[in-house]
Formats: structure tokens, C-alpha cells, sequence
């Protein structure tokens, strides 16, 4: 008899032993996992940081090349992510346009200073090395992993609907949306934004503009939520 209560108080330990030992180990694996989500939260929010650090440093890189566009990305960003919103786009997508816009003529960094800030018109040579600045945008791009849902918006946002723009001379859907927006938000603002070989065009004639450009220049789905 005494020999079965013995046993039987072994099974007991045993099991309270099996728990006791599950339990800490649940506990340890809660402490570990807690260790991790913050390291986790900690190293994200510094990766963002950066990542914001970066996008600021780079625009101002943009804004310093040329007085006349100063403030100009800031501008195509905000009229591309309301097209966005418009257009009832999902947020990671009006996040990509706001990059997006405030990139999109980060390639002109590469081009000479006496093109871009001609006061007369551009001959066939400069107008060609001005069409350069998509690609010369999207291959700095190209070089940061970070950016790389980015370099489309850059590398097509010169394109036409009718397939008459560059670089690649791409037509209709084979735009990427994302571009078509900033194309409408681009033009929009270079026509009521003062350039040194022009004044800027009153709110009405922009808008005419817009409108005659639908099909054509511009995506019309796109101006008509702009508009």
C-alpha cells in the first residue's frame, strides 16, 4: 500500500513537473518574443528614418539644381497622391506617388547647367539631352534597393497616351498608372509654375490645356479626376 502511494506521488511530481517546466518555457519563449518585437519595432523605425532622411536629402539635391523649380517635386507630389485619393487608390500606391512625384526629375541632376537654365529656347541637341533625364532618373534610382517601386514613376512619367513621348515611346496602358499621374500632375504644375524662358499660365489656360490633351498627351481618366 505504501509502495502504491509512493507511485502515485511520483506520477503527481511528474505531471506538476511536465507543467512547471511547459509553463517557464511558455513564459521564456513570451519574454523572447517580446525581445524581438521590440528590436523588431526599434530597428523598422530607424530603417524609416533613413529612409525619410534620404528622400529629403535627395530632394533637396533636386531643388538646389535649378531656382525656377524649386518647390516643383514638392508640388507634383501633392497633386499626384489627391489624384490618387481621387482615384480611390489604394495607400501604399498614394505613398509611391508622393515619392514618386518628388523624384520624378531627379535625373536632371545629370544635366549641364547652361541647358537648364537657358532663358531662350532649347536647340535639337539640348532638347535631346533634356530627354535624357528619365532614364539618368531611374538608373540613380535603380542603384538604391529601397527605391525600386519607384523607378517606373520616374522612367515613363515623360511618355505620351499616343505614344509620341519618351524615352521608350510607350502608348496608352502600356503606361504604367502610376506615371500617367504624374505626368498630368507634372505638366500641370510646369504650366502655372513661372520658368526662366517663360511667365506661367493663368488657372483657366492650364486647365484648357489639360482638357485639349486628353487621348493624347494625358490619360483622360486621369485629368478628369485631377480636374
Amino acid at each position: 500500500i505504501e509502495s502504491d502511494k509512493y507511485t502515485d506521488c511520483l506520477k503527481l511530481l511528474e505531471i506538476y513537473a511536465k507543467q512547471a517546466a511547459s509553463a517557464i518555457n511558455n513564459a521564456q519563449m513570451h519574454s523572447l518574443i517580446n525581445l524581438k518585437n521590440d528590436e523588431l519595432v526599434e530597428t523598422y523605425a530607424e530603417l524609416k528614418k533613413r529612409y525619410m532622411d534620404t528622400i529629403e536629402t535627395l530632394r533637396l539635391a533636386v531643388d538646389a539644381k535649378d531656382y525656377y523649380t524649386r518647390g516643383h517635386s514638392d508640388r507634383v507630389a501633392y497633386y499626384a497622391s489627391r489624384i490618387g485619393q481621387a482615384m480611390g487608390l489604394p495607400e501604399a500606391d498614394i505613398e509611391r506617388l508622393k515619392i514618386g512625384g518628388i523624384f520624378h526629375d531627379i535625373g536632371k541632376i545629370g544635366t549641364n547647367d547652361d541647358i537648364l537654365l537657358k532663358n531662350s529656347r532649347l536647340d535639337d541637341n539640348e532638347y535631346n539631352e533634356i530627354k535624357k533625364h528619365p532614364l539618368k532618373g531611374a538608373n540613380i534610382l535603380s542603384a538604391m534597393s529601397m527605391f525600386k517601386d519607384i523607378v517606373p514613376l520616374v522612367e515613363y512619367h515623360q511618355e505620351r497616351i499616343d505614344g509620341r513621348g519618351y524615352p521608350h515611346g510607350l502608348k496608352g496602358e502600356e503606361i504604367p498608372l502610376l506615371a500617367r499621374i504624374i505626368s498630368v500632375s507634372d505638366a500641370f504644375d510646369a504650366m502655372t509654375s513661372d520658368r526662366v524662358y517663360r511667365t506661367k499660365m493663368g488657372l483657366s489656360q492650364a486647365i484648357e490645356q489639360l482638357e485639349k490633351g486628353k487621348s493624347t498627351q494625358f490619360d483622360e481618366n486621369v485629368v478628369d479626376a485631377f480636374l
